[in-house]
C-alpha cells in the first residue's frame, strides 16, 4: 500500500487565498489493475490560472487542480515503463495512479543537462502559451513593436523573448527592479517596473513613443486601459490573463476600451492554450530547441517541499517569483 498526500480545497477562497483554505489529507491507494500505473510526483506547478479555475470546475473538498512530471514507479501497462517522466494533470498529489490516458511523455531528445521541471514551464502549457498567443492570436510579424506585462513571469518572459527571436522590438513591464534586470539580461529592448514610475502612460509612451503593435496581456486592470490608448491603428492585443483582477471580491469598473478600439481599428482576442491542443508535438519541438541553442533563456523559481505548494501558490498570485514558479517534492 501507498500512502498519498493531497492537497484539498476546504473553502472556496475569498478575496486572497490563505492557507487556511487547503487541507492536507493523506490517501491509501489500492494495489494495481492490470494497465495501471503507479506515478510519484517529481515537480509540482504553481499557476495563476488555479485561482478562477478553482471557482468555476472545483468543488470544496476537491484535490487542488494542477499538473505535475511524475515518475513511474510501478507499471502494469506495457506501454510505460518504470523510471519514465511524464507530464500529468492530476492536481496536488504526491502520489497517484492511472491508466495511461492523457500522459504526456516529455519531448524526444530532452538533454539530461535540462531539469525536467521545464516541462511545467518554458518547455511546457506556459512556453506554448506564450508561442501560440504570440504567432496565432497577434500574428506578429518582424520588425513590429511588442508589448509585455507580468514579463517576468512563466509566460511573459517567454513571449518577450519569442518576439526578439522574430526580430521584433520588445517591452516589457514587472512589478520589481530586480525583475526589470532580469528583462533587460534576457534581451527585452526595454523594461521598467510599474510600482516605481509616476505615470504608466509615460512610462509607455517613453518606452515606444511610436505606440505598439501587439500587446501579449497577461494581466488586465488598469494596466490594459492605459496600454490600450498606445497601441498603434490596427494593433492586436492577445488577452492570456487577468491577474489584476483574479483576487478582486467587488468586480473592477471601466475605463472602457470601445472607443480606443474603434479609432484605431485594434483587434482583442482572448485565448486558452488548450485550443491549440492538435499542435502542441510543434510547439514543445520548437521551444526545446531555442532553449538548448540557448536562444530561450530560462529561470525557475524552486519552492522545496510539497507541505509548502499553498504558500508557493500564493506567494506566486503576490508576485514573488521570478520566472515559473515549481514545488519541487
Amino acid at each position: 500500500m501507498v500512502t498519498s498526500k493531497v492537497w484539498v480545497l476546504k473553502k472556496h477562497f475569498e478575496g486572497f487565498p490563505k492557507t487556511s483554505d487547503f487541507d492536507l489529507k493523506k490517501i491509501e491507494l489500492p494495489n494495481l489493475k492490470d494497465g495501471e500505473l503507479l506515478l510519484e510526483s517529481v515537480f509540482l506547478s504553481v499557476d495563476p490560472y488555479m485561482r478562477p479555475y478553482s471557482r468555476r470546475d472545483m468543488k470544496e473538498g476537491d484535490v487542488m487542480i494542477g499538473t505535475q512530471v511524475a515518475r513511474i514507479i510501478e507499471s502494469k501497462n506495457p506501454a510505460f515503463t518504470v523510471g519514465t517522466f511524464v507530464v500529468a494533470a492530476s492536481g496536488w498529489r504526491t502520489h497517484f495512479i492511472s491508466n495511461g490516458k492523457g500522459l504526456q511523455l516529455l519531448p524526444s531528445g530532452w538533454p539530461e543537462s535540462l531539469p525536467k521541471s521545464l516541462a511545467l514551464g518554458t518547455v511546457g502549457m506556459p512556453g506554448l502559451t506564450a508561442y501560440f498567443g504570440l504567432l496565432e492570436v497577434c500574428k506578429v510579424k518582424i520588425g513590429e513593436t511588442v508589448l509585455v506585462n507580468a514579463a517576468a513571469g512563466a509566460v511573459g518572459s517567454v513571449v518577450g523573448q519569442l518576439a526578439k527571436i522574430g526580430g521584433c522590438k520588445v517591452v516589457g513591464c514587472a512589478g520589481s527592479d530586480d525583475k526589470v534586470a532580469y528583462l533587460k539580461k534576457i534581451g527585452f529592448d526595454e523594461a521598467f517596473n510599474y510600482k516605481t514610475v509616476t505615470s504608466l502612460d509615460e512610462a509607455l509612451r517613453k518606452a515606444s513613443p511610436d505606440g505598439y503593435d501587439c500587446f501579449f496581456d497577461n494581466v488586465g486592470g488598469e494596466f490594459t486601459s492605459v496600454a490600450i490608448n498606445q497601441m498603434k491603428k490596427y494593433g492586436r492585443i492577445a488577452v492570456c490573463g487577468g491577474i489584476s483582477q483574479y483576487n478582486d471580491t467587488v468586480p473592477q469598473k471601466g475605463p472602457y476600451v470601445q472607443i480606443p478600439m474603434i479609432f484605431k481599428e485594434l483587434r482583442m482576442e482572448g485565448f486558452i492554450v488548450t485550443s491549440w491542443n492538435n499542435r502542441w508535438e510543434e510547439g514543445l519541438k520548437a521551444l526545446l530547441k531555442w532553449v538548448v541553442e540557448g536562444k530561450l533563456k530560462y529561470h525557475e523559481h524552486v519552492t522545496e517541499g510539497f507541505e509548502n505548494m499553498p504558500m508557493a501558490f500564493i506567494g506566486m498570485l503576490k508576485g514573488e517569483n521570478l520566472g515559473k514558479a515549481i514545488v519541487k517534492v
